[in-house]
């Protein structure tokens, strides 16, 4: 990946196809929208800019607090950097949090903001699913950050573990040898973060851009509440459900997402 420096720290990057700009803003797992940017329903007619994060792969790792606003930052900082005025946003699960406040603070420079089973954790089923997770915190609680990813990811994808993990390395080598490392970000601060983060129906209605919410139809629960709060609350949402795949849904069946969302940014264009 190339790299860059903005706000005084470094972040990877790399760009694939031409077209639109499409910024896409990953979860935990840093290298989450690999299996996308190769497809050519999205490749063939956008430039696709995957990047990490601070705290994540090659970039910076800073010291916490690291706010989701703080993402938002960067990523307007990284978009000054390639000279882009404005361009689509998608994000996934806690980088679907980003691209929500990024659509939030910064509407002159989004598009359209595609979110991928965005997780809104004040919501009940947010809270039981934490309350599931409580082993995975425990055990990074303990020292063992292997442990806790390898019981967090499958509660979160709502599969086995064996199967979350083959497919993870099936789909992206490497993967979570690298989640492991960045199990600090993730644990120590990328989840806090998220777990403080105000996103109730007066944030929503303000987002003000067209904005799509995808999921899977054989997701948790919290993603279809998630989804009905979205429908209540964000003015003109649209929505789309993949059919048979769950959280990792863009990585499950990344052709039918790839599908979805470039017919979504084709409805809205940003020159018109």
């Amino acid at each position: 990946m190339d790299t860059t420096r903005v706000n005084d720290i470094r972040l990877e990057y790399d760009i694939h196809g031409s077209g639109e700009p499409v910024l896409l803003v990953g979860p935990v797992l840093a290298d989450g929208f690999a299996p996308l940017v190769t497809e050519p329903a999205l490749a063939d007619h956008h430039r696709l800019i995957r990047y990490h994060k601070r705290g994540w792969g090659g970039s910076t790792h800073t010291p916490g607090p690291v706010s989701v606003a703080d993402h938002a930052a960067d990523a307007v900082a990284l978009l000054d950097r390639l000279g882009l005025d404005r361009v689509h946003v998608a994000g996934h699960s806690s980088g679907a949090a980003v691209a929500a406040q990024l659509a939030q603070d910064r509407p002159d420079r989004v598009a359209t903001a595609a979110l991928l089973e965005l997780p809104v954790l004040s919501l009940p089923a947010g809270q039981a699913l934490l309350a599931e997770l409580a082993p995975a915190f425990e055990a990074y609680g303990a020292g063992d950050p292997e442990r806790a990813l390898s019981l967090f990811l499958p509660v979160v994808c709502g599969m086995d573990a064996e199967r979350c993990r083959a497919l993870l390395e099936e789909r992206m080598p490497g993967c979570v040898e690298r989640a492991a490392k960045d199990a600090d970000t993730f644990f120590g601060t990328e989840l806090p973060a998220l777990a403080a983060w105000r996103f109730g129906p007066e944030e929503a209605a303000a987002i003000h851009r067209p904005v799509l919410s995808l999921l899977g139809s054989d997701t948790r629960p919290l993603w279809w509440e998630v989804a009905a709060f979205l429908r209540a609350a964000v003015p003109g949402v649209e929505e789309h459900v993949i059919d048979g795949v769950g959280h990792l849904l863009h990585i499950e069946h990344p052709e039918p997402v790839a599908t979805a969302l470039a017919r979504f940014f084709a409805r809205h264009p940003i020159t018109p």
